[in-house]
């Protein structure tokens, strides 16, 4: 029997913008915001998760609101192992009393360093768990994604997060080629703030733009007249305002986002061996992470890359699928360090 038959394992999708947790047989049993308030004067822990993200832009001077992972690597030690602690307590809070520790397979990026690696593993430790082990999260979201990573044929990858998007080529259980950009999710929330910013001299909050990319953000300038209006902090006069804004000017804001995105995917076709590029062109390449519903994205990937582009069936929970089905292939990835293969960090 191998290390990781017991049903208390748990594979953890930890990422810049949320935490999700996998168990076997369950699936997806947790799903939260990767926030955590503290308060400064005590250090106590106010709030994790989604508590914690309705208190963003509404807290008191005395409690300020962390976002413990940046760019898909440990930005808190702490805070995160405090986290990660409470999640994993959550997860496994109908487990009998007698229950081991769970080992835990938990995602990083593929560009990660040996030292953020290491903080991962020792903060996932420091949370409860028995044993930790990492695995690169595009590996992680093409399991998810039903790709046939074991196979000696090409698959392609491209994982949109919050922090990072992770760009991979794999065949035979290993990663081929890879490319890890710290450009996602959140960039294009920090875009759509800047555009407003500069434009209407309008300061919006980080929801606000966040819903603003979620309601009418589009990868392209398509003839699509839909306008919301949205409040912010008029930077003139100090008072609250209300201004209209069409999607063509969010597709104008998130451009050159969306292009570095692209430019990820084409220099790894570039580096791709020519009979994997040309699986790639007969099976596509797959979308997975939150990027990835960003209207007509896979469009844009498709027309740069004069390939078909798909987005996977569950696309915000690819990597954590991954992760929990990854357990059992632990020996495999022991024996293949090229699943954490470090391509150069932008």
């Amino acid at each position: 029997m191998g290390i990781f038959n017991f049903s208390q394992d748990l594979g953890i999708d930890l990422g810049t913008a949320n935490t999700l947790v996998f168990v076997k047989n369950k699936g997806v049993i947790l799903r939260e915001p990767s926030v955590v308030a503290k308060n400064i004067e005590t250090g106590t822990i106010e709030a994790v998760g989604s508590s914690a993200r309705n208190m963003i832009g509404r807290t008191p001077g005395n409690i300020q609101v962390i976002r413990p992972m940046k760019d898909g690597v440990i930005a808190d030690y702490d805070t995160t192992a405090i986290m990660m602690k409470y999640y994993l307590k959550r997860a496994m809070k109908n487990r009998s009393f007698f229950a081991k520790k769970p080992n835990v397979m938990v995602s990083v990026p593929s560009g990660i360093t040996m030292v953020e690696e290491r903080a991962v593993i020792d903060a996932t430790k420091q949370a409860g768990a028995k044993d930790a082990f990492p695995i690169a999260e595009p590996f992680a979201a093409a399991i998810g994604a039903g790709l046939p990573v074991w196979e000696p044929t090409g698959s392609m990858i491209v994982d949109i997060g919050g922090g990072t998007t992770e760009v991979a080529v794999i065949s035979l259980g290993g990663i081929v080629t890879s490319r890890s950009v710290r450009t996602a999710g959140n960039n294009m929330d920090e875009a759509i703030t800047q555009f407003i910013r500069k434009n209407y001299n309008l300061m919006i909050g980080e929801r606000s733009a966040e819903s603003l990319k979620m309601d009418i953000g589009s990868a392209s300038e398509a003839d699509d007249d839909q306008e919301v209006d949205i409040r912010g902090r008029d930077l003139l006069t100090g008072l609250p305002k209300t201004i209209s804004i069409s999607a063509k000017e969010i597709a104008q804001a998130l451009r050159e986002t969306v292009q570095i995105i692209v430019d990820a995917v084409k220099t790894t076709l570039e580096k791709t061996p020519p009979e994997l590029a040309a699986d790639i062109m007969d099976r596509g390449i797959v979308l997975s992470g939150g990027g990835a519903l960003l209207k007509h994205m896979d469009q844009v990937i498709s027309d740069e890359t004069k390939m078909p582009v798909f987005i996977a069936e569950e696309p915000l929970d690819s990597v954590a699928i991954g992760t929990g089905k990854s357990l059992e292939y632990i020996q495999h990835f022991r024996s293949h360090p090229n699943v954490f293969v470090r391509p150069t960090v932008d």
